[in-house]
């Protein structure tokens, strides 16, 4: 009976002591999947300072995280090569993405035009 209960006790320490990564979040987590067939050298989301730096084809940059963001924002992407532009063309109606992980896949089109596809991860 003894080994009974200090094996529940365990189970619910182990249980009760794990945390999710959405816990403790204090901002919006996005990170970049690069779905074109050239490297990203650097990705800037919505005018921030902050940038995401070498990115491969069908790779993932970490998540950097922002005070307020849309399931669209404007995008700068530098390749080798050239620089590419999205941009929304308003966000009237749009509310900001609560906190918590998502993604913008980023493609390149044969015309170069950059297209936005948003995850919630």
């Amino acid at each position: 009976m003894k080994k009974l209960a200090l094996l529940l006790i365990a189970i619910v320490l182990v249980f009760g002591s794990c945390t999710d990564r959405d816990d403790d979040l204090s901002g919006v987590n996005i990170r970049i999947k690069n779905d074109s067939n050239i490297n990203f050298n650097s990705v800037a989301v919505g005018g921030s300072d902050e940038v995401y730096e070498n990115i491969s084809s069908g790779g993932y940059s970490e998540y950097l995280e922002y005070e307020t963001a849309y399931r669209y924002n404007s995008v700068y992407i530098e390749s080798d090569s050239t620089s590419y532009n999205y941009s929304p063309i308003d966000f009237v109606g749009e509310d900001s993405l609560n906190f918590g992980f998502y993604t913008y896949e980023l493609s390149i089109s044969e015309e170069g035009e950059v297209d936005l596809v948003f995850k919630v991860d």
